[in-house]
């Protein structure tokens, strides 16, 4: 009998053996595959929009929220901006070759440190099967072959999307297993998926932050982190308050379902008659339900707040509001409640702005603009596998260079020690 484990193991060494050929593959291959990965999600959209149909009526039987609802369905819009997606990394510069540095030694050897692909990356994610396309584009682009586990709820849309950009990548002549489906039936496969270490390079979670910590906390392949965002917006007494209500709201309110929506408001004790009450207004006038500390809590319609409150990434059109005495004070809480993603100032005082960058320690800072522009597209990098929160390898918005290792080429001419 077939358990899981060898299940998985299967599919990583087919993800092996796929990997051996994409390092060798030519960029003109590699990009000729993405744009038949881009054909094929319009040409066969009715059966994705079909496929997606089934699990988003399944989780609206279920009572799943509407945020992560959202985060399920696929439209036409959606595939034509998956598709889009798969366009823009061929037409991005490919990391692999490389050269990061190099030199001629005193003694004549020429070293050359060049990027190389990992080889298989696991991707462990839920809810949004974009990612499915998105995360194959990129590893693909960068050489890696890759094993997706979506969550059951998306189980029947990725199988779908999956099937389709297989049957585009073979038609090319690069190996359809670059891109290999766990299944999500059971949670044995990513228990097996975590510690399939030697056969996986690296594992790349994408969700909540119990999927996140479950990964990190269990797997033996090494994890890159991703994704969790307690982001904070802080507004400084020096601040334009026009300016800085347009970027509270863009912050809150663009798109609350994803990383890097602001979920925390610091406002500084000076503004506390003249823009506490017209912020909080807004943001309500928005439907936004402000969880404030004491001083926040006196305004009307606002919900007191707890530790939790101020810790938590609601992914929802929630927000935890407190005032601070000064900058330090706003620090502080960054440092106690913050999840490492984004944070932003915002100020005209450019002492302060350069102190906020100096002592907040997360992968973002902003100064004067939205949370909403920690993103690989918005950075200009062309795609993004996810958005890093540690310091190891990679850290912030991961495109096509964060998706790749290194090795030293050392060219000699008989050289011995």
């Amino acid at each position: 009998m077939t358990t899981p484990t060898d299940e998985v193991r299967d599919l990583a060494l087919r993800a092996r053996e796929a990997s051996y050929d994409l390092a060798l593959a030519t960029r003109a291959a590699k990009d000729a595959a993405l744009n038949a990965m881009a054909d094929a999600l319009l040409d066969r959209s009715a059966e994705l929009l079909a496929a997606n149909a089934d699990d988003v009526a399944r989780a609206e039987e279920d009572g799943t929220p509407p945020h992560v609802v959202d985060r399920l369905r696929l439209t036409d819009d959606r595939l034509a901006g998956m598709a889009q997606g798969l366009r823009d990394v061929a037409g991005l510069p490919d990391p692999v070759g490389e050269v990061v540095r190099g030199s001629t030694l005193a003694n004549g050897l020429e070293l050359r440190q060049v990027r190389v692909p990992f080889g298989v990356v696991g991707m462990i994610y839920e809810a949004r099967p974009n990612v499915t396309a998105d995360a194959a584009g990129i590893c693909l682009k960068s050489g890696n072959a890759v094993l997706l586990r979506g969550s059951g709820s998306a189980s029947a849309s990725n199988a779908a999307i999956v099937a389709v950009l297989r049957d585009a990548v073979g038609s090319t002549g690069l190996p359809a297993d670059a891109v290999l489906l766990v299944p999500a039936d059971t949670r044995e496969t990513v228990k097996a998926l975590m510690r399939a270490r030697g056969l996986v390079d690296v594992l790349i979670p994408r969700g909540g932050a119990g999927l996140i910590q479950s990964v990190v906390g269990e797997s033996t392949v090494p994890v890159i982190e991703t994704g969790v965002g307690n982001c904070h917006v802080y507004v400084d007494a020096s601040a334009d308050l026009d300016q800085a209500l347009a970027v509270v709201l863009n912050a809150k309110t663009h798109r609350t379902s994803v990383c890097n929506a602001a979920e925390s408001l610091l406002v500084h004790a000076d503004l506390v008659e003249s823009f506490l009450p017209r912020v909080v207004a807004a943001l309500q006038d928005a439907g936004v339900t402000v969880h404030g500390d004491a001083t926040v809590a006196r305004l009307p319609g606002v919900e007191p707040a707890t530790d939790d409150d101020h810790a938590r990434e609601y992914l929802s059109m929630d927000i935890s509001a407190a005032v601070v005495p000064d900058l330090e004070a706003a620090v502080a809480h960054i440092r106690r409640f913050s999840s490492g993603h984004t944070e932003a100032i915002l100020t005209r005082d450019q002492a302060a702005a350069r102190r906020f960058v100096a002592a907040v320690d997360s992968a973002a800072v902003l100064v004067n603009a939205s949370t909403r522009f920690t993103d690989g597209g918005e950075f200009d990098f062309g795609a993004e596998i996810g958005i890093s929160t540690q310091k190891l390898h990679a850290r912030g918005p991961m495109g096509l260079p964060e998706m790749t290792s290194t090795k030293y080429v050392v060219t000699g001419d008989g050289h011995v020690r």
